[in-house]
């Protein structure tokens, strides 16, 4: 059962790190429209520029291009991990399920051997009373 539960809290925190990832890579998509934006108000000041915004701008789309494949790759493996987390919390679950009826039938086979040790003090004291009495 241990293993089952640092599999979940493995793939949990697995989760949380491809979040923060993903997370990261938003914020510098966003960051570098932000720069685009900056950088063609400051082309349109200087004619040196206009001649290098272009470049800019290409190099800017690679940029944004890998981001966003690494985005989608992150993405793609968040809905793997998400299915094996999933995975892992139904066989811990299940596990944990089993466990419990197991220990339900172990105290269950207590109490009838128990109320069954009872039964026979309760006839054998119940004999004895009946034999002193016909002495």
């Amino acid at each position: 059962m241990r293993l089952k539960r640092f599999r979940v809290d493995d793939l949990k925190r697995r989760m949380t790190t491809l979040d923060g990832m993903r997370s990261d890579l938003e914020r510098k998509l966003a960051d570098l429209e932000d720069s685009v934006a900056r950088e063609r108000q400051r082309a349109n000041d200087s004619d040196i520029g206009r001649l290098a915004f272009p470049s800019f701008l290409r190099s800017i789309d690679v940029r944004r291009e890998n981001l966003r494949a690494t985005l989608k790759e992150i993405e793609r493996e968040r809905a793997q991990c998400q299915g094996d987390l999933t995975h892992a919390y139904q066989d811990l679950k299940s596990l944990e399920l089993a466990t419990e009826q197991q220990a339900k039938r172990v105290a269950e086979v207590e109490a009838h051997r128990s109320q069954s040790r009872l039964d026979e003090m309760a006839i054998v004291r119940h004999l004895r009373k009946h034999a002193l009495r016909q002495v």
